[in-house]
């Protein structure tokens, strides 16, 4: 089970067409930043997704709990542990998850972002997501 000092949230129902398993999601600040708690369930990921920005944007992982991957196009997979942190830029296409045996959390603060808006993408291949060492 995810051991986190956020609240895990309620089971991420408005995304769920743009993840492979199940996720929560908890908003911990919608002032100043929006910054929110995401919880993959072991096996989890997102689909590859762009944050498109006319200027600003793109996202921070702050990694809290659990072990899981982050990886842009054209790149091979990066390995999550606690403590890690990702900065993603605007126009960078990507995913991120849980390790298929391991609970994965992190915040996710939104850069703010001029005319901003997200892009989601195909899925995760399967068996290159089962390839993940």
């Amino acid at each position: 089970m995810n051991k986190n000092i956020f609240p895990i949230g309620k089971p991420n129902d408005d995304y769920a067409e743009f993840f492979s398993g199940q996720s929560y999601l908890q908003v911990l600040s919608d002032k100043q930043l929006t910054i929110f708690n995401v919880t993959f369930e072991p096996g989890c990921r997102n689909n590859w997704h762009v944050h498109h920005a006319q200027s600003g944007g793109g996202q921070i992982l702050l990694v809290t709990s659990g072990e899981g991957y982050y990886q842009e196009w054209g790149k091979p997979a990066q390995k999550l542990h606690v403590g890690d942190v990702v900065n993603i830029p605007a126009e960078v296409k990507h995913w991120h998850g849980s390790a298929k045996d391991c609970w994965f959390s992190h915040i996710a603060i939104e850069v703010p972002a001029v005319e901003g808006y997200n892009e989601w993408c195909e899925p995760v291949d399967d068996e290159l997501y089962s390839k993940l060492k």
